[in-house]
């Protein structure tokens, strides 16, 4: 589709990640601005129907982007269709064009009414910018505890092999049970971080047959995420799962059950989060945050 924009002529589409040349160009673009490449999330089968590229392009390049990622999630026991912007990023040469306006005004206008909320994720330089559409800043919170060693068997995977992968699959499947705002229906999300970032953080604990990404940070333990079918405690899985020397496990998602956690707002550097004005927001009345994992 051909659009004007500010009196130059771009052709926009959304049908990129089968497009090779798009596919290639778009890559390009995401080396160029965040060092990020979807290549190898794509050849490996990760790249879903649930990461939308919207993107303008110009002699036969992709010069802008706003990304759609389909969050499929469930709040007080009610199904909700979330929409989180990402990867939003314009050429250099085609900054201050009115590009990313225009990209970002086309998304919402196609995607407000399909769903329940649209958020998104800005570093510091932009926190003036997302106001101009209706977003508006929004506070998350994150949960820790004090926690002490059990023994058990721990196991790191390894998702080269075909039996890990259909191991953290299945239980993916079954979702985190401990999550007041699990993210499901997305394993191309998941596996953005778990195939790159976070490949030597997925840990299956066997007496409890459950999945939990963690990382370890001196006396502190960063659980993720963890998927099981909710028959165990959350307590005694991440008890098995710390190390010696660990003091405090730090959720990277909001639990349901909050009686022994400690509460603080969550200040993670550079990344502010916007939420939509005219959709839901249930951050305003709620100490919680999206898990980690699910951010684009």
């Amino acid at each position: 589709m051909q659009c004007n924009i500010n009196g130059k002529e771009y052709i926009y589409t959304d049908k990129v990640r089968d497009n090779d040349y798009l596919r290639n160009s778009f890559n390009k673009l995401a080396i160029k601005i965040f060092g990020l490449d979807f290549e190898p999330w794509y050849q490996n089968g990760y790249w879903g129907d649930s990461y939308i590229p919207h993107v303008l392009i110009d002699n036969q390049c992709v010069v802008a982007n706003v990304s759609v990622n389909i969050i499929n999630t469930v709040w007080q026991n009610h199904k909700k269709c979330y929409i989180q912007l990402g990867t939003i990023m314009t050429d250099n040469e085609y900054r201050n064009k009115g590009l990313a306006r225009w990209l970002i005004n086309k998304v919402i206008d196609e995607w407000k009414d399909r769903c329940d909320s649209i958020y998104l994720f800005a570093n510091n330089s932009v926190l003036d910018f997302y106001p101009k559409f209706g977003f508006m800043k929004a506070t998350e919170y994150q949960y820790q505890m004090p926690i002490s060693k059990k023994n058990g068997l721990v196991r790191k995977l390894d998702l080269i092999s075909q039996q890990d992968k259909e191991l953290l699959l299945r239980k993916y499947s079954q979702s985190n049970p401990f999550s007041a705002l699990p993210m499901e229906q997305n394993f191309g999300l998941l596996m953005f971080y778990c195939s790159q970032f976070m490949k030597n953080n997925v840990y299956y604990v066997k007496q409890y047959d459950a999945i939990v990404i963690a990382e370890y940070d001196s006396d502190t333990l960063i659980c993720y995420d963890i998927f099981c079918n909710g028959e165990s405690c959350l307590q005694d899985i991440l008890s098995v799962m710390v190390a010696a020397n660990t003091k405090t496990v730090v959720l990277g998602f909001t639990p349901k059950q909050r009686e022994k956690y400690k509460v603080s707002g969550l200040h993670e550097e550079d990344t502010t989060l916007f939420v939509l004005k005219d959709k839901e927001n249930i951050f305003s009345d709620n100490q919680i945050m999206f898990p980690l994992l699910s951010h684009a």
